[in-house]
């Protein structure tokens, strides 16, 4: 729960009852490589914060093919916050990438510790900004840059992703196949 309340710190101040007060509202979970913790059709109730480990966002299209949205280490948030927000089951899946531990809250407890503790408003303002902010940064490169080009900036800025994470779901993250994948890592693009 410490990591937790670290990150949260370097949003908003927290005294320790108030961290005592948080912690009471996380259930601490683990899971197992693959694991699928949300699944299309289901609504999502909970938001996750990764302790150890990480998860991804994706969807699978027309043609059966998974789509990569979002990935979550540790120290990032992950949840379907349309979903959570309306109610509406979802269309997206989230699963383990890797063995991982999180933190999970439910809407209502989420509720109930923002009416409990205001200031956290503010501390999940400020993630979604920022999920929100990296979302757009993506989108653009998308639109901006060629395969090549996206392999290798985001190999720059995240580097350890791309050691962490199988060649597939990072192509798919990229918006390109696998083979390609192939093809940029052996220098042959």
């Amino acid at each position: 729960m410490n990591q937790l309340i670290e990150h949260i710190r370097k949003f908003i101040e927290v005294d320790d009852s108030e961290s005592e007060i948080i912690a009471s509202y996380f259930e601490r979970e683990s899971f197992k490589k693959k694991s699928l913790l949300l699944e299309e059709g289901q609504i999502c109730d909970i938001q996750y914060f990764v302790l150890k480990g990480c998860l991804r966002l994706y969807i699978v299209n027309d043609k059966g093919t998974e789509q990569t949205l979002q990935f979550a280490i540790e120290n990032w948030w992950i949840t379907d916050y349309m979903s959570q927000q309306t109610q509406n089951p979802t269309s997206f899946y989230i699963q383990t990438v890797e063995n991982s531990e999180v933190l999970s809250i439910d809407k209502n407890s989420m509720d109930d510790l923002l009416a409990r503790l205001p200031k956290m408003e503010r501390y999940f303002r400020l993630i979604l900004q920022k999920s929100y902010a990296a979302s757009q940064m993506r989108i653009m490169y998308l639109y901006t840059q060629s395969a090549e080009e996206r392999y290798r900036h985001f190999n720059r800025l995240q580097a350890e992703f791309v050691q962490r994470i199988p060649q597939y779901m990072l192509a798919s993250y990229l918006d390109f196949s696998a083979e390609f994948m192939s093809k940029i890592r052996a220098g042959k693009v």
